[in-house]
């Protein structure tokens, strides 16, 4: 069976720890249902929502493309595609930089602030 992102599965949950529950989907998979994703709201004690062997219905909402990790949710019923998918052309109307990449100074303030750094570490360690 290819899983894919939304479809309903019906599991086993084979494990529980306080982050999450895994559970068996079939086809030699597991999925992981992140705390986050039980129950709307606030979950006080994931143990009491879930227990080993015990039979769940999730929406798969994420398979990571390179582990293969699949992400399930018992607290929502679908997907709603147009968020995980753009159309086709899409592009942001603006690319933000974190640097001002027009500028080629290159390690020239480094260079400036060198000296003094150098007279301080002198004057520290003498």
């Amino acid at each position: 069976m290819k899983f894919k992102v939304g479809m309903k599965v019906e599991g086993t949950v084979t494990g529980i720890q306080p982050y999450g529950v895994f559970v068996d989907i079939g086809d030699h998979m597991q999925g992981l249902i992140h705390i986050s994703e039980c129950q709307t709201g606030f979950v006080d004690d994931i143990y009491k929502l879930f227990s080993i062997g015990q039979d769940v219905s999730a929406l798969i909402i994420d398979i990571d493309e390179y582990s293969g990790k699949i992400s399930l949710s018992t607290r929502t019923n679908e997907v709603h595609m147009g968020v995980i998918k753009h159309p086709k052309g899409f592009r942001p109307k603006q690319i933000h930089y974190w640097t001002n990449y027009r500028l080629n100074i290159g390690f020239r303030s480094l260079a400036k602030a060198r000296s003094p750094w150098m007279r301080d570490a002198q004057r520290f360690f003498e």
